[in-house]
């Protein structure tokens, strides 16, 4: 499909995360819980696009919440393989909304979920399912996708919340409606919302090589949150977080200067750590494999190499491209400190500048960077 067709058609039948996160994490870790808080304003809509109103229950129905609580849990991972979703739990002319699409029967939005299996490669996360009203469910997700025509094949992520309400007559869903956490104005057709699209679609390469492993929490419209699993770094000092003082060290390491000789596959990104508020402590870390432990691995040569695990952990991360210089990376991690403070979480002291590309390269507006902060207990209950 040619690049003008599609953007075309994102204009019609964009991202939905109407196509809610449908299955539950691989990983080893616990999925940290989310919370949502429906504004009175988005009660209203719901209920406005539900059947409730205009078909009050009869005294004789009863609804299964819990039961169509386990159904989603059950059906959403097949949203997008060849079974698909059980259509017949939805309202013949249920209405889907998201901040830039909008479908009024359960053929348009199928249709939908059709278009997204030609043009991306989805990946959905459900991170929990609550009962929000007598007649609502809600969902908190992520979803993960390539844009595959694009040469560069750009990331897309949206985290958010599906509101859905049940019809009392029949039992099924008649209303299904998403709330993005990266944008504010949540209501069909949101600009803000199409300019998030677009955002994404920009060149920020990474190399194709293997990175600790996390998953998106949240999204929002200036930082993720994401959850790492543990990784194994080897470090020496450096001078300054955006120094490259150490690299060819750590990198001497993993080519073979070792106790054993042994070549261990390089990996991205490149962590300059600053341990203290006042930086004064600086490292320079490269991740090693993931399939690599403590205990297998050669000790280094020498005595300013070291090997240590990270724990990994809750992480906020701020992306940038161009040449990461000492002022734009203070720049960033203060930016994003204030943001976390603002929106009531609480980061510990220090960052991390993660260097997708060689720390030598010359400037590339290209070139990828985050600038990450760990937090303490995340949750937002």
């Amino acid at each position: 499909m040619a690049a003008t067709q599609l953007s075309l058609q994102i204009l019609h039948h964009p991202i939905p995360t109407t196509c809610l996160t449908p299955r539950r994490l691989s990983s080893n870790f616990k999925t940290t819980k989310l919370s949502v808080t429906t504004t009175n304003q988005n009660s209203k809509w719901s209920l406005r696009l539900s059947l409730v109103e205009q078909s009050p229950p009869a005294e004789s129905t009863k609804v299964d919440v819990k039961q169509l609580m386990n159904f989603l849990y059950d059906d959403l991972p097949h949203l997008f393989d060849d079974q698909g979703i059980d259509q017949t739990a939805y309202d013949d002319r249920v209405k889907f909304r998201d901040p830039i699409t909008k479908h009024d029967s359960i053929s348009g939005y199928l249709f939908n979920i059709a278009l997204l299996k030609v043009v991306f490669r989805p990946e959905f996360f459900l991170h929990w399912v609550k009962q929000t009203g007598p007649y609502e469910i809600t969902t908190r997700w992520t979803m993960v996708m390539k844009f595959m025509p694009l040469p560069w094949k750009p990331e897309l992520v949206f985290t958010g919340t599906s509101v859905m309400g049940i019809n009392p007559e029949n039992g099924k869903f008649s209303s299904h409606l998403d709330y993005w956490d990266s944008i504010k104005n949540n209501e069909y057709f949101s600009l803000e919302g199409l300019r998030d699209v677009f955002k994404q679609l920009r060149i920020y390469k990474t190399p194709d090589l293997e990175t600790p492993r996390y998953q998106i929490l949240k999204r929002t419209a200036s930082y993720e949150v994401r959850k790492y699993t543990p990784f194994i770094v080897v470090e020496t000092s450096g001078d300054r977080l955006s120094g490259s003082t150490g690299f060819n060290d750590v990198a001497g390491y993993i080519f073979g200067k070792n106790s054993t000789m042994e070549k261990i596959p390089m990996t991205t990104p490149v962590f300059t750590e600053a341990n203290d508020p006042e930086a004064s402590k600086v490292s320079i870390q490269i991740v090693l494999p993931l399939d690599k432990d403590l205990s297998s691995l050669p000790d280094p040569n020498q005595e300013k190499i070291s090997l240590r695990k990270v724990e990994g952990g809750a992480a906020a991360v701020l992306k940038f491209s161009g040449k990461p210089t000492e002022d734009i990376v203070r720049q960033k991690e203060k930016a994003l400190r204030a943001s976390l403070i603002q929106d009531g979480l609480r980061p510990k002291a220090g960052c991390l500048l993660a260097r997708y590309n060689d720390p030598g390269r010359t400037w590339s507006f290209t070139m990828r960077n985050e600038v990450l902060i760990w937090l303490e207990e995340f949750s937002l209950e």
